[in-house]
């Protein structure tokens, strides 16, 4: 499985960053009016919405490749949480599009959001 890219710096995010987590709870409801109650899945799943600027051309080019490479949304890659190092073995982008913008030498941006999958 492919490991999402580093930047030059070494590092995965640029600040700001967010990260959050979900939690999901099936709920069944009853013909008595009684219910029962579950989580649906076994951990809270991550998300992380990463923007970066300041990127150059080699880097920029890089990550867009690799999203190329993964099919968007459809692909699976190994991402390390950059608040505590945690490797996540199975992770998609959230969605099918990003944006690239190059503006000139060392002023490329983007914008990922990043989910772990169950």
């Amino acid at each position: 499985m492919a490991d999402f890219p580093v930047l030059k710096t070494g590092a995965v995010a640029q600040y700001p960053a967010e990260r959050t987590r979900q939690f999901s709870t099936v709920v069944c409801e009853f013909v008595g009016g009684g219910e029962q109650r579950f989580p649906q899945f076994a951990q809270a799943l991550h998300r992380w919405e990463i923007r970066l600027a300041l990127l150059d051309e080699l880097e920029l080019m890089r990550l867009e490749e690799f999203f190329v490479e993964q099919a968007g949304a459809a692909g699976s890659f190994v991402f390390t949480d950059p608040w505590d190092g945690t490797e996540y073995e199975d992770c998609s982008f959230e969605g099918d599009d990003v944006e690239l913008v190059f503006a000139g030498n060392g002023d490329g941006r983007m914008s990922l959001v990043i989910r772990e999958n169950f």
